[in-house]
This record gives C-alpha cells, sequence and structure tokens, in this order.
C-alpha cells in the first residue's frame, strides 16, 4: 500500500462515507471540518432524501442505482442500524412521452416491480394529487426515504469508534496537493493523500474546480396538510411531479415533515451568506406545490430551508486525482447523499490500488459502471 495516512476535508455525507471507507482498507483517516460533526450548515443535513433506482433520462445514475443500494446495505450492517423505509414512489406525468417504456425497461432488468394507477386508485389512494392534466401515474417499487441527520450521527460515532481523529471548528484555510498538506489555524497537517469533499465549499477551497462544479442556492418547504389529507399523506409514496414544474414531494413518513422541493438549479449564491429564505427562494416551490397539489391553498407553510449544492452541467459526480497527492468528490444536487457510500467505496479502492485512478472519474459520472 503506498499510502498509509489520508486527510479528509468536509464532514458531509460524502467525507464520512470516504472516512469509513479508508478505515476500512486500512488507512488512517484525519477528517477536518469548519463547523460542528456532523455540521448542521453542510447541504446532508436533513431530515429526509429520496434513493430510487431509475432516473430516465439521467441513466448513469440509473446504471450505478443497484450497487448504490447494496452499498447502503453494508453500510446499515456496519452501523447496526437500518435508516431507511421502503415508501415507493408515484410519478405523476403530466405530459405525453415515452418516459414510462423506457423507465420500465430498466426497472425490469432490476426485476422492481411498477405499473400504471387507473384513475380510480389514483382519486383514492393519492387524493392529494391535483387531477387536471395528468397523462399518466406510474407507481414503482425500489424507492424509499433515507434519513440524513440519522445516519450523519451513527456514522460519526462509528468513525470515532474505529479511530478516525475528527477535528471539529477547524476551517481549512490553505491545501497543497502536491505535497499532501492542509494549513488550520496556522498550522500544517501532512498525510500521503489528501481528498477534498468539502460541498458547496469546494470552490472556495480548491477554485481550479470551478468551471466544473457550481454552489447553487436551493429552497425547500416544509408544509402542513389539510386535516381531511393527514392519513392519506401517512401512507403516502413519494411523489415526483413531472409537466410545467418538476418537483419532488417527501410524505411526513418515519417521524418528519411534508416537504417539497423543485428540480430547478439556482446557480447563484455563496454557502457562507445569509440563509434566510427570501420571496425569490421561496416563489418556484410555491409554484411547484400548487401545480403539483390539489387545493394547495389549505396548505401552511410550517418552514422554508436553504441549503448550498454544488451542480455540474450534467448532473454527475465530479470525483477525480488533483496533483500528486489529491483528490477531489463533489456530488451534484441531492443525488450527492443516494450514491455516497458507493462513490466513497470506489475512491477508497482507487487510493489503495484495487482499481485504476483514472478510471473512477466516468465511473462515478455513471459513464462507466465498471
Amino acid at each position: 500500500m503506498a499510502a498509509s495516512k489520508v486527510i479528509v476535508v468536509g464532514a458531509g455525507i460524502a467525507g464520512l462515507s470516504l472516512a469509513r471507507s479508508l478505515v476500512k482498507q486500512g488507512f488512517a483517516v484525519e477528517l477536518f471540518d469548519q463547523g460542528p460533526i456532523p455540521n448542521p450548515l453542510s447541504s446532508s443535513f436533513d431530515e429526509h432524501r429520496i434513493t430510487r433506482h431509475t432516473y430516465g433520462s439521467l441513466d448513469g445514475y440509473t446504471r450505478l442505482m443497484p450497487d448504490a443500494f447494496r452499498a447502503y446495505d453494508a453500510l446499515w450492517q456496519d452501523l447496526g442500524k437500518r435508516h431507511y423505509l421502503p415508501t415507493g414512489i408515484a410519478y405523476v406525468r403530466r405530459q405525453a412521452d415515452d418516459w414510462y417504456a423506457t423507465t420500465a425497461r430498466d426497472l425490469d432488468a432490476f426485476g422492481i416491480e411498477h405499473r400504471l394507477l387507473t384513475e380510480g386508485e389514483v382519486a383514492a389512494r393519492l387524493p392529494m394529487v391535483r387531477p387536471g392534466g395528468i397523462h399518466s401515474v406510474v407507481e414503482v417499487g425500489g424507492a424509499g426515504l433515507l434519513f440524513p441527520q440519522r445516519i450523519l450521527a451513527d456514522l460519526v460515532a462509528w468513525l470515532r469508534e474505529a479511530g478516525v481523529v475528527l477535528h471539529e471548528h477547524s476551517a481549512v484555510e490553505a491545501i497543497d496537493l502536491e505535497h499532501g498538506r492542509v494549513v488550520v489555524a496556522g498550522k500544517t497537517h501532512a498525510a500521503d493523500v489528501v481528498l477534498v469533499a468539502a460541498g458547496a465549499w469546494v470552490t472556495r477551497l480548491l477554485p481550479e474546480v470551478a468551471p466544473a462544479v457550481t454552489p447553487s442556492r436551493q429552497t425547500v418547504l416544509y408544509l402542513d396538510p389539510p386535516d381531511d389529507l393527514r392519513s392519506a399523506w401517512a401512507e403516502a409514496p413519494i411523489l415526483i411531479e413531472e409537466g410545467a414544474h418538476l418537483s419532488y414531494t417527501l410524505p411526513p413518513r418515519g417521524g418528519t415533515g411534508l416537504k417539497i422541493g423543485d428540480h430547478h438549479f439556482s446557480r447563484r449564491g455563496h454557502p457562507d451568506e445569509d440563509r434566510t429564505p427570501s420571496s425569490e427562494d421561496i416563489a418556484p416551490v410555491e409554484a411547484a406545490a400548487a401545480a403539483a397539489f390539489a387545493g394547495f391553498e389549505r396548505y401552511r407553510i410550517l418552514e422554508a430551508k436553504t441549503c448550498f449544492y454544488t451542480v455540474s452541467d450534467d448532473e454527475s459526480f465530479f470525483v477525480q486525482p488533483l496533483g500528486r497527492t489529491g483528490w477531489v468528490v463533489s456530488a451534484c444536487s441531492g443525488h450527492g447523499f443516494k450514491l455516497a457510500p458507493l462513490i466513497a467505496q470506489g475512491v477508497a479502492e482507487a487510493i489503495s490500488g484495487k482499481r485504476d485512478p483514472a478510471k473512477i472519474a466516468e465511473w462515478a459520472a455513471g459513464k462507466d459502471p465498471r
């Protein structure tokens, strides 16, 4: 093994997953974060996130997802807990296209159940869905909710037990990827490999990656549904609305709230700025909710929450070796959480010599699943 010590910068799901995978490969690991670990300001810190098997035109993700589910199964084994709730997913399609035919082929290949819901089934089981203009509603298995805050807390405890040195409130001031050094509070820390997984702060630490990834200010709404729909929401699947607005709704299940976001990247802002949601932040998500829900005016907004992702032009992971000792791992939007343990496993294997580092970038982007 050419390297024995690795420094990881960033303690979101990417950094924590990398630390775990590196420990399992036999490395000594030190992890630095500018805030507490886990850090509530990281994009990873949330009540629930979606995971699913198929992504339509984003077929790179589709190819990676069976392995991503297996990577989470290995994580549950390490943690001794399973922070995942299978819910299924319903795609509400308000346009005529060949999406279902294409998606069905992928689902059949994975052995995942899927079917078209009748108009009566939609009315009975999904009364929250706005009925007008629906072309089809497709129910799909192999999907559910991940619970990030619970995952992060247990993962941090596992890392401490495994001997990972966690440096909280330790903002990295400078990084030297040629010589394996980071500077924190004027002190230099050295390692054989430095891995930067700093989320939306990555371009501040490594300006050279800015052309590939862009910080993006994103907002979600937590809602209080009308009383007559509470029981339906309590048993609802994840809802993906695909029409004039592309939105995703996570039902209030497993002790979480009802959350909606829109799939629109703002590509603006900086993660250190004020995160108080503005009317500009909230308006497009409200419009998406009004397009998706019947009688949205009867819902009450409990909280608007703003966070920052990094995004890339083709919504793919940016994973590359940099310099003689460095790596950068940057996810794209909320897709990062569902794939983090798998991507971390691949990067750790590349660092340990078990995989070809030159092929990791294409693999992580879903362009080569091997």
